[in-house]
């Protein structure tokens, strides 16, 4: 029998040796968390708002993305449709052609839209609602495509810029031109 107390002691101290760091690692933790009233020796991590006593009942968001889109997309619309309705009404060019510039965006083999970028700079002191219709023309100069967009509250001495996008024009070399600008 006390050949085997060695082995005993061995297979105690494989045992206990786990449990005693463990427990040196509990008292050191338990120091260290003391508290102290010394300045620069609190190094805990501090929570400034307080932890909610239950968790928030989960609710669809009242906005999702769709819903987002679509009021964009009906916001959108609203002011391109102001914008051919002034210009229904408009004689001519209109007063704001030299506001407004036109350049074509590059086109890609892929793209199902032609796109061009519309420049408006208001020269007045208030803010101004432009209408502007772009003509999408080919190299024979056809009209194309003709796309009308609004800008609401164009601040002013400020360049507001906006995209008008054909399908009709897509996949062909276009050249986008101003055909009616107004101010009002």
């Amino acid at each position: 029998m006390k050949a085997n107390l060695p082995a005993c002691r061995a297979r105690a101290t494989r045992v206990l040796a786990p449990v005693a760091i463990a427990a040196l690692l509990l008292a050191s933790t338990a120091a260290c968390d003391s508290d102290t009233t010394s300045e620069g020796t609190d190094q805990g991590v501090h929570t400034l708002t307080p932890e909610p006593e239950e968790s928030p009942a989960e609710s669809a968001s009242p906005r999702t993305q769709e819903s987002f889109a679509a009021s964009v997309s009906a916001e959108s619309e609203r002011v391109r449709q102001e914008a051919q309705r002034r210009l229904d009404e408009l004689e001519g060019r209109g007063n704001a052609v030299a506001d407004v510039s036109v350049n074509g965006l590059p086109l890609t083999a892929s793209e199902e839209v032609r796109s061009a970028l519309v420049r408006v700079t208001n020269p007045t002191d208030e803010a101004a609602f432009y209408a502007v219709k772009v003509e999408f023309l080919d190299a024979e100069d056809r009209v194309l495509d003709t796309v009308v967009v609004g800008v609401e509250d164009a601040p002013p001495d400020r360049t507001v810029e906006v995209q008008a996008n054909s399908r009709k024009a897509a996949g062909v070399k276009t050249f986008p031109r101003v055909a009616q600008a107004e101010r009002g």
